[in-house]
Protein backbone atom coordinates (compact mmCIF):
# COMPACT_ATOMS: atom_id res chain seq x y z
CA UNK A 1 0.00 0.00 0.00
CA UNK A 2 1.33 3.60 -0.69
CA UNK A 3 1.17 5.83 2.30
CA UNK A 4 0.15 9.18 1.89
CA UNK A 5 0.13 11.99 4.23
CA UNK A 6 -0.43 16.06 3.22
CA UNK A 7 2.80 17.12 4.54
CA UNK A 8 6.07 14.90 6.01
CA UNK A 9 8.26 16.92 8.44
CA UNK A 10 11.54 16.08 8.48
CA UNK A 11 13.11 16.26 12.17
CA UNK A 12 11.78 16.74 15.48
CA UNK A 13 13.92 19.94 16.96
CA UNK A 14 13.48 23.17 17.52
CA UNK A 15 11.41 23.38 14.75
CA UNK A 16 9.67 20.59 13.47
CA UNK A 17 8.17 20.19 16.76
CA UNK A 18 6.13 23.67 15.91
CA UNK A 19 5.45 22.60 12.63
CA UNK A 20 3.70 19.62 13.56
CA UNK A 21 1.58 21.53 16.28
CA UNK A 22 0.65 24.73 14.14
CA UNK A 23 -0.13 22.28 10.66
CA UNK A 24 -2.33 19.85 12.61
CA UNK A 25 -4.48 22.62 13.63
CA UNK A 26 -6.31 22.22 11.17
CA UNK A 27 -8.13 18.38 11.34
CA UNK A 28 -8.31 18.21 7.70
CA UNK A 29 -4.46 18.34 7.27
CA UNK A 30 -2.98 15.02 7.93
CA UNK A 31 1.56 14.87 8.77
CA UNK A 32 3.84 12.61 9.58
CA UNK A 33 6.69 13.76 11.81
CA UNK A 34 9.62 11.61 11.30
CA UNK A 35 12.88 11.74 13.74
CA UNK A 36 15.93 10.06 13.35
CA UNK A 37 16.32 9.86 17.28
CA UNK A 38 14.28 8.08 20.23
CA UNK A 39 11.73 9.62 22.78
CA UNK A 40 13.44 11.51 24.89
CA UNK A 41 13.01 9.72 28.02
CA UNK A 42 16.55 10.69 29.78
CA UNK A 43 16.06 11.95 33.10
CA UNK A 44 19.17 14.37 32.02
CA UNK A 45 16.80 15.88 29.04
CA UNK A 46 14.40 17.12 31.99
CA UNK A 47 17.14 18.02 34.72
CA UNK A 48 18.78 21.70 33.43
CA UNK A 49 21.66 21.19 35.01
CA UNK A 50 22.23 17.63 33.72
CA UNK A 51 22.29 18.63 30.07
CA UNK A 52 26.13 18.08 29.24
CA UNK A 53 25.58 14.64 30.34
CA UNK A 54 24.22 13.95 26.95
CA UNK A 55 27.00 14.49 25.18
CA UNK A 56 28.98 11.83 23.57
CA UNK A 57 25.91 9.38 24.29
CA UNK A 58 23.46 7.38 22.47
CA UNK A 59 21.01 10.37 22.42
CA UNK A 60 23.80 12.61 20.20
CA UNK A 61 24.54 12.69 16.76
CA UNK A 62 28.42 12.86 18.03
CA UNK A 63 29.48 15.14 15.28
CA UNK A 64 33.02 16.70 14.76
CA UNK A 65 34.85 19.09 12.57
CA UNK A 66 37.69 19.05 9.97
CA UNK A 67 40.67 20.16 11.40
CA UNK A 68 40.65 23.69 12.27
CA UNK A 69 43.75 25.25 10.71
CA UNK A 70 43.07 28.43 12.26
CA UNK A 71 43.35 26.52 15.89
CA UNK A 72 46.09 24.71 15.95
CA UNK A 73 44.81 22.42 13.02
CA UNK A 74 42.83 20.66 16.08
CA UNK A 75 39.52 19.71 15.50
CA UNK A 76 35.87 20.80 16.84
CA UNK A 77 33.38 18.44 18.78
CA UNK A 78 30.04 19.47 17.72
CA UNK A 79 27.12 17.98 19.70
CA UNK A 80 23.73 17.90 18.58
CA UNK A 81 20.37 15.94 19.74
CA UNK A 82 19.17 12.70 18.42
CA UNK A 83 15.54 12.75 20.06
CA UNK A 84 12.16 14.47 20.57
CA UNK A 85 12.84 17.99 20.97
CA UNK A 86 16.32 18.23 19.03
CA UNK A 87 18.23 20.53 20.62
CA UNK A 88 15.97 21.87 22.55
CA UNK A 89 15.98 19.07 24.25
CA UNK A 90 19.36 18.80 24.94
CA UNK A 91 20.80 22.95 25.05
CA UNK A 92 21.68 25.33 28.07
CA UNK A 93 17.83 26.76 27.68
CA UNK A 94 19.30 30.60 27.52
CA UNK A 95 16.58 32.06 25.63
CA UNK A 96 17.74 35.60 23.74
CA UNK A 97 15.96 36.26 20.39
CA UNK A 98 18.86 38.08 19.04
CA UNK A 99 19.35 41.75 18.00
CA UNK A 100 16.34 44.03 16.46
CA UNK A 101 19.64 44.71 13.77
CA UNK A 102 19.73 40.81 12.72
CA UNK A 103 16.32 40.44 11.38
CA UNK A 104 16.68 43.75 9.59
CA UNK A 105 20.18 42.70 7.78
CA UNK A 106 18.16 39.46 7.01
CA UNK A 107 15.95 41.45 4.69
CA UNK A 108 17.99 44.33 4.03
CA UNK A 109 21.46 42.62 3.04
CA UNK A 110 20.57 38.89 1.90
CA UNK A 111 16.87 39.41 0.62
CA UNK A 112 14.73 37.98 2.89
CA UNK A 113 11.69 39.87 2.18
CA UNK A 114 9.14 39.61 5.45
CA UNK A 115 11.88 38.65 8.03
CA UNK A 116 12.90 41.94 9.35
CA UNK A 117 12.21 42.56 13.18
CA UNK A 118 8.91 43.87 12.16
CA UNK A 119 7.61 40.97 10.96
CA UNK A 120 9.47 38.16 13.23
CA UNK A 121 8.36 39.45 16.28
CA UNK A 122 4.74 38.59 15.89
CA UNK A 123 5.85 35.38 15.88
CA UNK A 124 8.49 35.47 18.81
CA UNK A 125 5.88 36.87 21.02
CA UNK A 126 2.83 34.34 20.08
CA UNK A 127 4.88 31.03 20.60
CA UNK A 128 6.23 32.59 24.37
CA UNK A 129 4.69 32.35 27.38
CA UNK A 130 7.04 34.46 29.84
CA UNK A 131 5.84 33.99 33.85
CA UNK A 132 7.49 38.17 34.02
CA UNK A 133 7.30 39.94 31.46
CA UNK A 134 4.84 40.87 29.25
CA UNK A 135 3.88 43.23 25.88
CA UNK A 136 4.98 44.34 23.33
CA UNK A 137 7.68 42.55 23.35
CA UNK A 138 6.69 39.02 24.96
CA UNK A 139 3.75 36.54 24.70
CA UNK A 140 2.03 35.44 27.80
CA UNK A 141 -0.21 32.88 26.18
CA UNK A 142 1.69 30.89 24.21
CA UNK A 143 3.52 27.12 24.51
CA UNK A 144 7.03 27.79 25.30
CA UNK A 145 7.33 28.50 28.58
CA UNK A 146 10.46 31.41 29.60
CA UNK A 147 10.75 31.73 33.01
CA UNK A 148 13.40 33.49 35.17
CA UNK A 149 15.63 30.47 36.48
CA UNK A 150 14.60 29.15 39.78
CA UNK A 151 17.88 28.79 41.33
CA UNK A 152 21.05 31.80 40.82
CA UNK A 153 24.47 30.89 42.76
CA UNK A 154 26.15 33.86 44.04
CA UNK A 155 28.75 33.95 41.93
CA UNK A 156 26.66 34.59 39.04
CA UNK A 157 24.71 37.29 40.76
CA UNK A 158 28.39 38.73 42.02
CA UNK A 159 29.65 38.80 38.38
CA UNK A 160 26.81 40.93 37.32
CA UNK A 161 27.24 43.34 39.87
CA UNK A 162 30.70 43.73 38.88
CA UNK A 163 29.59 44.02 35.08
CA UNK A 164 27.68 46.72 36.02
CA UNK A 165 30.35 48.62 38.50
CA UNK A 166 33.19 47.45 35.32
CA UNK A 167 30.49 50.11 32.98
CA UNK A 168 27.85 47.78 31.64
CA UNK A 169 23.89 48.34 32.04
CA UNK A 170 22.21 46.59 34.42
CA UNK A 171 18.86 44.82 32.48
CA UNK A 172 16.59 42.19 33.30
CA UNK A 173 15.42 41.93 29.89
CA UNK A 174 17.85 40.85 26.56
CA UNK A 175 15.08 40.37 24.38
CA UNK A 176 13.18 43.85 24.54
CA UNK A 177 13.68 47.37 23.35
CA UNK A 178 17.45 47.23 23.71
CA UNK A 179 19.83 43.98 24.08
CA UNK A 180 22.62 45.74 25.66
CA UNK A 181 23.85 45.29 29.56
CA UNK A 182 24.30 42.45 31.99
CA UNK A 183 22.18 40.19 34.05
CA UNK A 184 20.69 36.88 34.93
CA UNK A 185 19.32 34.97 31.68
CA UNK A 186 15.96 33.94 30.98
CA UNK A 187 15.20 30.15 30.53
CA UNK A 188 12.85 27.68 28.67
CA UNK A 189 12.00 25.85 32.02
CA UNK A 190 8.28 25.50 33.47
CA UNK A 191 8.98 25.78 37.40
CA UNK A 192 12.74 24.44 37.27
CA UNK A 193 12.36 21.72 34.36
CA UNK A 194 13.23 21.90 30.73
CA UNK A 195 10.60 23.12 28.25
CA UNK A 196 11.55 21.59 24.96
CA UNK A 197 9.85 22.41 21.63
CA UNK A 198 8.68 18.43 22.52
CA UNK A 199 7.21 19.50 25.73
CA UNK A 200 5.94 23.10 24.12
CA UNK A 201 4.22 22.09 20.93
CA UNK A 202 4.37 18.21 20.49
CA UNK A 203 2.68 16.81 23.12
CA UNK A 204 -0.32 18.93 23.00
CA UNK A 205 -0.89 17.47 19.54
CA UNK A 206 -0.12 14.13 20.27
CA UNK A 207 -3.60 12.92 20.51
CA UNK A 208 -4.54 14.44 17.47
CA UNK A 209 -5.90 11.95 14.76
CA UNK A 210 -4.29 13.58 11.97
CA UNK A 211 -0.63 13.63 13.65
CA UNK A 212 1.78 10.38 13.36
CA UNK A 213 4.96 10.60 14.82
CA UNK A 214 7.49 8.36 13.96
CA UNK A 215 10.77 7.89 15.64
CA UNK A 216 13.98 6.12 15.30
CA UNK A 217 13.61 7.13 11.18
CA UNK A 218 16.36 8.37 9.59
CA UNK A 219 15.35 10.34 6.58
CA UNK A 220 18.17 9.15 3.38
CA UNK A 221 16.61 11.31 0.07
CA UNK A 222 13.47 13.24 -0.85
CA UNK A 223 11.95 12.03 -3.51
CA UNK A 224 11.72 14.15 -6.72
CA UNK A 225 9.64 13.56 -9.72
CA UNK A 226 9.17 16.12 -12.53
CA UNK A 227 10.74 18.48 -10.67
CA UNK A 228 8.50 18.33 -7.72
CA UNK A 229 9.33 16.65 -4.30
CA UNK A 230 6.49 13.50 -3.66
CA UNK A 231 7.27 11.94 -0.77
CA UNK A 232 10.06 10.86 1.41
CA UNK A 233 12.40 7.65 1.79
CA UNK A 234 13.27 6.94 5.29
CA UNK A 235 15.50 3.93 6.96
CA UNK A 236 12.76 2.51 9.88
CA UNK A 237 13.00 -0.76 11.62
CA UNK A 238 15.92 -1.78 9.49
CA UNK A 239 13.87 -1.30 6.64
CA UNK A 240 14.00 1.58 3.51
CA UNK A 241 10.84 3.03 3.69
CA UNK A 242 8.85 5.26 0.98
CA UNK A 243 5.94 8.07 2.31
CA UNK A 244 4.39 10.40 0.00
CA UNK A 245 3.09 13.88 0.42
CA UNK A 246 -0.02 15.19 -1.55
CA UNK A 247 1.34 19.01 -0.42
CA UNK A 248 4.98 19.04 0.44
CA UNK A 249 7.86 17.80 2.14
CA UNK A 250 9.61 20.50 5.38
CA UNK A 251 13.03 19.30 6.18
CA UNK A 252 13.45 20.87 9.52
CA UNK A 253 16.84 18.95 10.28
CA UNK A 254 19.29 21.37 11.40
CA UNK A 255 22.00 23.04 9.88
CA UNK A 256 24.08 19.74 9.31
CA UNK A 257 21.19 17.70 8.72
CA UNK A 258 18.90 19.54 5.90
CA UNK A 259 21.76 20.66 3.62
CA UNK A 260 22.78 16.59 3.94
CA UNK A 261 19.54 15.74 2.74
CA UNK A 262 19.31 17.78 0.53
CA UNK A 263 22.52 16.81 -1.14
CA UNK A 264 21.76 13.25 -0.86
CA UNK A 265 18.71 14.21 -2.97
CA UNK A 266 20.49 14.98 -5.54
CA UNK A 267 19.74 19.10 -4.56
CA UNK A 268 23.69 20.95 -4.65
CA UNK A 269 26.58 21.66 -5.97
CA UNK A 270 26.60 19.38 -9.04
CA UNK A 271 30.42 18.74 -9.33
CA UNK A 272 30.60 17.36 -5.59
CA UNK A 273 27.17 15.38 -5.92
CA UNK A 274 28.73 13.71 -9.48
CA UNK A 275 31.62 13.08 -7.12
CA UNK A 276 29.72 10.77 -4.91
CA UNK A 277 27.68 9.24 -7.84
CA UNK A 278 24.46 11.88 -7.15
CA UNK A 279 22.38 12.20 -9.83
CA UNK A 280 22.43 16.09 -9.93
CA UNK A 281 18.20 17.20 -9.59
CA UNK A 282 19.10 20.72 -9.25
CA UNK A 283 22.18 22.37 -9.14
CA UNK A 284 22.37 25.09 -6.30
CA UNK A 285 26.07 25.68 -5.71
CA UNK A 286 25.31 27.65 -2.43
CA UNK A 287 24.02 24.55 -0.48
CA UNK A 288 25.81 23.71 2.59
CA UNK A 289 28.21 26.80 2.07
CA UNK A 290 27.92 29.73 4.46
CA UNK A 291 28.26 27.71 7.37
CA UNK A 292 29.08 30.23 10.80
CA UNK A 293 28.71 29.59 14.43
CA UNK A 294 29.21 31.30 17.22
CA UNK A 295 33.23 30.53 18.65
CA UNK A 296 33.17 30.81 22.45
CA UNK A 297 36.27 30.63 24.72
CA UNK A 298 36.63 31.74 28.77
CA UNK A 299 39.11 32.38 31.14
CA UNK A 300 39.23 29.68 34.34
CA UNK A 301 39.66 30.66 37.61
CA UNK A 302 39.93 28.88 40.83
CA UNK A 303 37.71 29.95 43.35
CA UNK A 304 37.54 30.20 47.16
CA UNK A 305 35.21 30.75 49.60
CA UNK A 306 32.16 30.07 47.68
CA UNK A 307 31.05 26.69 46.24
CA UNK A 308 30.42 24.82 42.57
CA UNK A 309 27.55 23.16 41.61
CA UNK A 310 29.12 20.26 40.96
CA UNK A 311 29.23 19.77 45.23
CA UNK A 312 25.43 19.93 44.60
CA UNK A 313 25.38 16.39 42.42
CA UNK A 314 23.85 14.52 45.62
CA UNK A 315 21.06 12.41 45.56
CA UNK A 316 19.36 15.14 48.34
CA UNK A 317 19.48 17.65 45.89
CA UNK A 318 17.67 15.83 43.04
CA UNK A 319 15.32 14.79 45.15
CA UNK A 320 14.79 18.37 46.20
CA UNK A 321 14.68 18.93 42.06
CA UNK A 322 12.56 16.19 41.47
CA UNK A 323 9.56 17.25 44.36
CA UNK A 324 9.92 20.94 44.05
CA UNK A 325 11.60 21.68 40.62
CA UNK A 326 13.80 23.87 42.64
CA UNK A 327 17.43 23.81 43.87
CA UNK A 328 21.13 23.50 42.07
CA UNK A 329 19.90 21.27 39.71
CA UNK A 330 17.53 24.16 38.06
CA UNK A 331 20.62 25.45 37.44
CA UNK A 332 21.82 26.35 33.90
CA UNK A 333 24.93 25.90 34.35
CA UNK A 334 25.42 29.50 31.93
CA UNK A 335 23.40 31.46 34.38
CA UNK A 336 24.24 34.92 33.18
CA UNK A 337 26.10 37.45 31.53
CA UNK A 338 25.29 39.55 28.86
CA UNK A 339 25.81 42.06 25.60
CA UNK A 340 28.30 44.85 24.77
CA UNK A 341 29.80 45.89 21.16
CA UNK A 342 34.08 45.46 21.04
CA UNK A 343 34.63 49.05 19.54
CA UNK A 344 32.75 52.18 18.25
CA UNK A 345 30.42 52.39 15.80
CA UNK A 346 29.10 48.68 15.54
CA UNK A 347 25.33 48.73 14.83
CA UNK A 348 25.09 46.52 17.32
CA UNK A 349 27.15 44.18 19.54
CA UNK A 350 28.88 41.79 18.67
CA UNK A 351 30.33 40.08 22.16
CA UNK A 352 28.13 37.97 24.10
CA UNK A 353 29.33 37.09 27.84
CA UNK A 354 28.45 33.95 29.78
CA UNK A 355 29.47 33.00 32.83
CA UNK A 356 28.82 29.54 34.98
CA UNK A 357 29.34 28.90 38.66
CA UNK A 358 31.95 25.55 37.59
CA UNK A 359 34.84 24.98 35.48
CA UNK A 360 33.01 24.44 31.88
CA UNK A 361 35.60 24.08 28.87
CA UNK A 362 35.80 21.19 25.98
CA UNK A 363 32.04 21.18 26.13
CA UNK A 364 32.42 20.10 29.94
CA UNK A 365 34.43 16.97 29.13
CA UNK A 366 37.25 17.84 31.31
CA UNK A 367 36.93 16.23 34.73
CA UNK A 368 37.37 19.59 36.93
CA UNK A 369 40.02 20.19 38.91
CA UNK A 370 38.46 21.22 42.03
CA UNK A 371 35.62 24.45 42.88
CA UNK A 372 36.01 27.13 39.48
CA UNK A 373 34.21 29.80 37.25
CA UNK A 374 34.13 30.29 33.90
CA UNK A 375 34.02 33.49 32.32
CA UNK A 376 33.61 33.21 28.88
CA UNK A 377 33.55 35.44 25.98
CA UNK A 378 31.67 34.61 22.44
CA UNK A 379 31.56 36.07 19.16
CA UNK A 380 28.16 36.74 17.91
CA UNK A 381 28.87 38.50 14.99
CA UNK A 382 31.54 36.24 13.27
CA UNK A 383 32.89 36.82 9.91
CA UNK A 384 34.38 34.24 9.04
CA UNK A 385 32.05 31.57 6.77
CA UNK A 386 32.97 27.89 6.21
CA UNK A 387 30.71 24.60 4.70
CA UNK A 388 29.33 21.54 5.02
CA UNK A 389 29.92 18.34 2.60
CA UNK A 390 29.21 14.87 1.81
CA UNK A 391 31.70 12.38 2.65
CA UNK A 392 29.59 10.09 1.27
CA UNK A 393 26.78 9.12 -0.74
CA UNK A 394 25.70 6.79 2.54
CA UNK A 395 23.18 8.80 3.98
CA UNK A 396 24.62 7.13 6.91
CA UNK A 397 28.13 8.85 7.16
CA UNK A 398 28.48 11.97 8.94
CA UNK A 399 29.05 14.74 6.39
CA UNK A 400 32.69 16.65 6.57
CA UNK A 401 31.60 19.87 8.71
CA UNK A 402 34.33 22.88 8.50
CA UNK A 403 33.04 26.51 10.34
CA UNK A 404 36.39 27.85 9.42
CA UNK A 405 36.90 29.25 12.88
CA UNK A 406 38.84 32.48 12.22
CA UNK A 407 39.22 32.16 9.28
CA UNK A 408 38.79 36.18 9.00
CA UNK A 409 41.25 37.25 10.98
CA UNK A 410 38.79 40.08 12.79
CA UNK A 411 37.01 37.50 14.81
CA UNK A 412 40.55 36.75 16.82
CA UNK A 413 40.56 40.27 17.67
CA UNK A 414 36.85 40.29 18.67
CA UNK A 415 37.66 37.44 20.50
CA UNK A 416 41.10 39.62 22.68
CA UNK A 417 39.00 42.30 23.10
CA UNK A 418 36.25 40.17 24.48
CA UNK A 419 38.41 37.95 26.87
CA UNK A 420 39.96 41.11 27.99
CA UNK A 421 36.83 42.82 29.29
CA UNK A 422 36.34 39.64 30.82
CA UNK A 423 39.35 39.92 32.86
CA UNK A 424 38.61 43.50 33.76
CA UNK A 425 35.51 42.77 34.72
CA UNK A 426 36.64 39.84 36.80
CA UNK A 427 38.93 42.07 38.71
CA UNK A 428 35.83 43.98 40.05
CA UNK A 429 35.15 43.57 43.77
CA UNK A 430 32.47 42.17 43.94
CA UNK A 431 33.46 38.66 42.12
CA UNK A 432 37.45 39.03 42.61
CA UNK A 433 36.73 38.33 45.79
CA UNK A 434 35.73 34.69 45.41
CA UNK A 435 38.49 34.69 42.84
CA UNK A 436 41.74 32.61 42.94
CA UNK A 437 44.59 31.79 40.77
CA UNK A 438 43.62 31.75 36.87
CA UNK A 439 43.74 28.22 35.94
CA UNK A 440 43.36 28.13 32.00
CA UNK A 441 45.48 29.99 31.22
CA UNK A 442 47.78 30.03 34.11
CA UNK A 443 48.61 34.04 33.95
CA UNK A 444 46.62 36.50 32.40
CA UNK A 445 49.68 38.87 32.06
CA UNK A 446 49.93 37.88 28.29
CA UNK A 447 50.50 39.97 25.52
CA UNK A 448 48.02 39.68 22.59
CA UNK A 449 49.88 37.28 20.69
CA UNK A 450 49.83 34.84 23.87
CA UNK A 451 46.17 35.30 24.08
CA UNK A 452 45.39 34.66 20.74
CA UNK A 453 47.43 31.22 21.06
CA UNK A 454 44.86 30.59 24.70
CA UNK A 455 41.50 31.50 22.86
CA UNK A 456 42.69 28.80 20.03
CA UNK A 457 43.43 26.25 23.01
CA UNK A 458 40.00 26.54 24.33
CA UNK A 459 37.66 27.81 21.46
CA UNK A 460 34.59 25.72 21.33
CA UNK A 461 31.48 25.53 19.80
CA UNK A 462 28.40 27.48 21.75
CA UNK A 463 26.01 24.88 19.39
CA UNK A 464 25.07 27.48 16.92
CA UNK A 465 25.49 26.16 13.83
CA UNK A 466 23.41 28.24 10.80
CA UNK A 467 23.21 29.30 6.96
CA UNK A 468 23.63 26.07 5.13
CA UNK A 469 20.62 26.65 3.39
CA UNK A 470 20.16 29.82 3.67
CA UNK A 471 17.50 32.32 2.53
CA UNK A 472 18.66 34.06 -0.78
CA UNK A 473 20.45 30.98 -2.03
CA UNK A 474 19.10 27.89 -1.63
CA UNK A 475 15.58 28.77 -0.26
CA UNK A 476 13.35 31.80 -1.66
CA UNK A 477 11.90 33.74 1.37
CA UNK A 478 9.06 31.52 1.77
CA UNK A 479 11.58 28.59 2.66
CA UNK A 480 10.94 26.84 -0.61
CA UNK A 481 14.24 25.34 -2.19
CA UNK A 482 15.07 26.64 -5.50
CA UNK A 483 14.08 25.32 -8.51
CA UNK A 484 12.24 22.58 -6.36
CA UNK A 485 8.31 22.23 -5.91
CA UNK A 486 6.61 21.29 -2.97
CA UNK A 487 9.97 20.96 -0.97
CA UNK A 488 11.19 23.43 1.87
CA UNK A 489 13.43 24.42 4.75
CA UNK A 490 12.60 25.73 7.52
CA UNK A 491 15.62 25.40 10.88
CA UNK A 492 18.40 27.50 11.60
CA UNK A 493 19.89 26.37 8.36
CA UNK A 494 18.08 28.84 6.50
CA UNK A 495 19.26 32.14 8.89
CA UNK A 496 21.50 34.03 5.98
CA UNK A 497 23.96 35.36 9.05
CA UNK A 498 23.47 33.79 12.52
CA UNK A 499 21.70 36.19 15.33
CA UNK A 500 23.32 38.03 18.00
CA UNK A 501 22.58 35.53 20.93
CA UNK A 502 21.52 31.88 21.22
CA UNK A 503 19.64 30.30 18.48
CA UNK A 504 17.39 28.75 19.97
CA UNK A 505 14.34 30.81 20.50
CA UNK A 506 15.31 32.30 16.20
CA UNK A 507 15.09 28.37 15.43
CA UNK A 508 11.66 28.70 17.03
CA UNK A 509 10.32 31.80 15.24
CA UNK A 510 11.41 30.17 12.37
CA UNK A 511 8.78 27.32 12.37
CA UNK A 512 5.98 29.40 13.91
CA UNK A 513 6.68 31.71 10.85
CA UNK A 514 7.28 28.86 8.33
CA UNK A 515 3.79 27.10 9.73
CA UNK A 516 2.16 30.78 8.07
CA UNK A 517 3.27 30.79 5.10
CA UNK A 518 2.36 27.36 4.04
CA UNK A 519 -1.19 27.68 5.54
CA UNK A 520 -1.41 30.82 3.90
CA UNK A 521 0.08 31.01 0.72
Amino acid sequence: MRETFDYVVVGAGSAGCVLANRLTEDPGVRVLLLEAGGEDTADEIHIPAAFANLFKTKWDWNYETVEQKHMGDRKSYWPRMKALGGCSSMNAMIYIRGNHADYDAWRDEHGATGWGWDDVLPYFVRAEHNTRLGGPFHGGEGPLFVEDRRYTHELSSAWVQAAVAWGMKPTDDFNGADQEGAGQYQVTCHNGRRWSTADAYLRPAMDRPNLTVRTNAQATKVVIESGRAVGIEYLHEGTVRTTYVDREVVLSGGAINSPQLLMLSGIGPAEHLREHGIDVVVGIDQVGTNLHDHPAAAILYSTRGTTDLIDYVNPQRLVQWQLAGRGPLASNIGEAGGFIPTSDGLPAPDMQFIVAPTFFYDNGMQEPPGRGFTAAAVHVAPKSRGRLRLRSGNPLWRPSIDPAYYADPSDMEVMIAGIRMQQEICERPAIARYLGAPYKPESLELTDAELADHIRDVTQTLYHPVGTCSIGTVVDPSLQVNGVEGLRVADASVMPMVPRGNTNAPSIMVGEKAADLIKNP
